[in-house]
């Protein structure tokens, strides 16, 4: 049950993200920092940013709503987590003057990667 709860909020947010990477792509990019350049440069954003979180979304939705795939999307959500986690580490050792929107992000990143883990491991 736990696993459930924790996909669909994991799915919700992902969800979220991609919408506004959708509707407001400039003011999401600022956010984190990018420039879109031209319209591959908007393309990139939408497909990476939106696209990708979406999959996402609907990945952990899937578990949520599938109690059979719900093992799977919570180890796949612990990789995904745990890769963000180690180059969001690598980014803030290699590159300077990092925004604390950046900080905010890598903070949830975190949250999510070690509540993965807790959760996986309680469905041991």
């Amino acid at each position: 049950m736990i696993s459930r709860i924790f996909l669909t909020v994991v799915g919700i947010l992902y969800a979220g993200l991609a919408i506004y990477c959708a509707v407001a792509p400039q003011k999401a990019a600022d956010t984190v920092g990018l420039e879109m350049k031209g319209g591959s440069g908007r393309s990139e954003f939408l497909t990476v940013y939106g696209g990708l979180e979406m999959g996402m979304a609907v990945f952990f939705l899937w578990g949520a709503w599938r109690p059979e795939h719900a093992r799977s999307a919570v180890l796949a959500c612990l990789a995904i987590h745990a890769c963000l986690v180690l180059f969001r580490g690598a980014s803030f050792a290699m590159f300077a003057g990092i925004a604390p929107p950046t900080y905010k992000l890598a903070v949830g990143e975190w949250v999510i990667f070690l509540a993965s883990i807790g959760v996986w491991w309680k469905g041991k």
